[in-house]
């Protein structure tokens, strides 16, 4: 009986307003960023046309320079659709840094790709951690190179985990860590990158051991329809050279030649011990 003189209380003209101008605002959002990543396909489309073509002519030729302007106003109109958009900002820079397009200027794709890295954008962090890298005479970059890898490594970008892992396994400007190493080159596999692949198989062949994580996650990883009993699969996740070569046909797959001559060299060394 109670319940029926409970009511609601009446949410405040204040308060409704607040929801819809939220709601409205978010919507907006969405429709803004929509568009936006209409316009970068569109644009990205015309830049994938140039890539396909640009090896077999000159990088300024002019029959590239339509596409080239194609690519350049769709990625400039997705900026003003939704300025938020870090993917519009990075393949922008790329334009103004790596192409001969029309009105290209270094200085603001240098700006445009470190404003997409402060935003998060692990395409963007990877591309800025590399040119980082380069060091000259006037600028000591390591450090800031180092900490925009890490930033794309916490998003896990294949490229970065390579280079981190190359960065740990070499001990340059950070103090050597092969276990690290290990963990950045298997990440970066698990996402089908060739020379992490190839780096971690080629380290488990020179007899170096992964770490307890990585070995304890594999199994458990097992393929349900696989059935072997416990220490057979122990056995196998624990053998380094059925490990490497797991890895290397990870590589072989991405049409890594290094995969394939590490693949072909291990299949001899098995006939070899057939043989005798």
């Amino acid at each position: 009986m109670l319940r029926a003189f409970i009511r609601k209380p009446a949410l405040k003209k204040e308060t409704l307003d607040a929801v819809f101008s939220q709601y409205t605002s978010q919507r907006g959002m969405h429709t803004r960023n929509k568009k936006a990543m209409e316009l970068i396909a569109k644009g990205f489309s015309a830049l994938k046309e140039v890539d396909r073509v640009i090896d077999y002519c000159e990088r300024n030729d002019k029959r590239l320079i339509p596409l080239l302007r194609t690519a350049k106003e769709h990625f400039e109109l997705a900026l003003e659709a939704d300025n938020s958009n870090t993917h519009a900002r990075y393949w922008l820079s790329k334009l103004h840094l790596k192409y001969h397009v029309p009105g290209a200027n270094k200085a603001v794709g240098a700006a445009l790709l470190v404003e997409a890295a402060e935003m998060g954008d692990p395409e963007a962090q990877y591309e800025l951690g590399c040119r980082l890298r380069v060091e000259n005479d006037y600028v000591q970059s390591d450090q800031q190179a180092f900490c925009y890898l890490e930033k794309a490594v916490d998003q896990l970008h294949p490229g970065a985990l390579y280079l981190l892992g190359a960065v740990y396994l070499t001990g340059d400007c950070v103090k050597q860590d092969i276990s690290s190493a290990l963990w950045c080159f298997h990440r970066a596999s698990e996402k089908g990158h060739a020379g992490a692949a190839v780096a971690y198989g080629s380290l488990l062949l020179r007899g170096v051991q992964p770490p307890e994580s990585l070995t304890k996650f594999n199994v458990k990883r097992g393929s349900p329809n696989r059935k072997m009993k416990k220490s057979d699969e122990k056995e196998e996740s624990s053998n380094p050279v059925e490990m490497a070569r797991e890895q290397f046909e990870i590589a072989a797959k991405a049409g890594c030649d290094l995969g394939f001559k590490w693949l072909d060299r291990l299949e001899e060394e098995d006939e070899t011990l057939l043989a005798s």
